[in-house]
């Protein structure tokens, strides 16, 4: 009986240490160096007013939606996106594809009647018409320099209602500083960070996607970080 006892032991030893292992490899999968090893690496390779489209797999594990989510897809245009999601949020989640043209709604509704967690979604400027705490994701894709800069808080402080205590914004956009065409269809992200700072919103991840000039924010809401312990004063 003491050999089993010890063996049992000597087995959960070793699949705690496989299971630790296999975390490491996984973390460090996902890890990908800044170091330069080609000057030519952050070129694009793609034409076109999309090109971050050809990383759609990049942008979805960044996404990481899971089965039951809810998600709105602000300006979902043709619903490129809308569909790609609606197949990581399953036939219990929900991909709202909103657009502020009835015409617009009315194509989607055509194009994705087969996909009952698609929901073309007719919703105002500065308002996405959806009910508070009901989403996990506000994703904004080539979106969000359409907004009216005068006006971008305030919505963005909109969007704070609309998700979720634990829910996330995410913002894909041209990058001006680094793109040399469409400089007015991008935004700086320096303004992205003050109007989101100012509205509520920090920054918790920004990337520039692989071998295009645009770049992935995703945002959580102020309230996730309690304020830090005060600290003992020295004698």
């Amino acid at each position: 009986m003491r050999r089993i006892g010890i063996s049992l032991v000597l087995l959960l030893v070793m699949l705690v240490v496989v299971s630790s292992v296999r975390s490491e490899e996984e973390a460090t999968s996902k890890w990908t160096s800044t170091r330069i090893l080609d000057t030519k690496q952050h070129e694009r390779k793609w034409p076109g007013s999309y090109p971050f489209r050809n990383r759609s797999d990049y942008v979805l594990r960044e996404l990481d939606l899971r089965p039951g989510d809810t998600v709105v897809d602000i300006g979902a245009g043709d619903g490129w996106w809308t569909e790609k999601m609606a197949q990581f949020v399953g036939e219990k989640g929900i991909v709202y594809a909103a657009e502020i043209k009835e015409k617009k709604v009315d194509s989607l509704k055509k194009k994705f009647k087969n996909l009952s967690q698609i929901k073309p979604h007719l919703c105002k400027t500065d308002n996405v018409e959806l009910t508070e705490n009901s989403c996990d994701l506000v994703f904004l894709s080539q979106t969000y320099h359409h907004l009216d800069k005068k006006t971008r808080v305030e919505y963005l402080q909109h969007l704070r209602k609309v998700v979720k205590p634990s829910g996330r914004l995410c913002v894909i956009e041209r990058y001006p500083v680094i793109s040399t065409q469409d400089k007015t269809h991008g935004t700086l992200l320096s303004a992205l960070a003050k109007e989101a700072e100012e509205s509520g919103w920090i920054c918790v991840r920004f990337e520039l996607i692989p071998n295009t000039y645009h770049f992935l924010a995703i945002l959580v809401q102020k309230e996730l970080f309690p304020p830090e312990p005060e600290r003992k004063k020295k004698r």
